[in-house]
């Protein structure tokens, strides 16, 4: 089994948390499957709305996959939230990232 199937097994059996969509998503953006991982960052965010780290990958993934007004709007909120819980890295690379987007 790949890691994909191993994760989604984990998922069909009802586990289902930020984490393990994290996960997912990671493996799907290593095979190059952007809206499949922006769904799972999706749920990830919204299971810990707090994830700064998925917040940050989320944002990458929509710009990349060419949604740039949700990129910007995401990397927004990524970095609210990471201000707020003092994840002071995070909220400084989603910046970078904004600011490219917007120029």
């Amino acid at each position: 089994m790949t890691v994909v199937e191993n994760l989604e097994a984990l998922l069909a059996k009802g586990t289902d948390n930020a984490l393990l969509r994290f996960g997912l998503a990671n493996e799907h953006l290593k095979l190059g499957q952007l809206e499949q991982a922006i769904g799972h960052l999706r749920k990830a965010v919204t299971h810990d709305p707090k994830y700064s780290a998925a917040w940050k990958c989320l944002g990458k993934a929509l710009a990349d996959a060419g949604h740039k007004a949700e990129a910007i709007r995401t990397y927004e909120d990524g970095i609210r939230v990471a201000q707020e819980k003092g994840d002071v890295q995070a909220a400084k690379e989603m910046r970078v990232f904004l600011k490219r987007l917007q120029t």
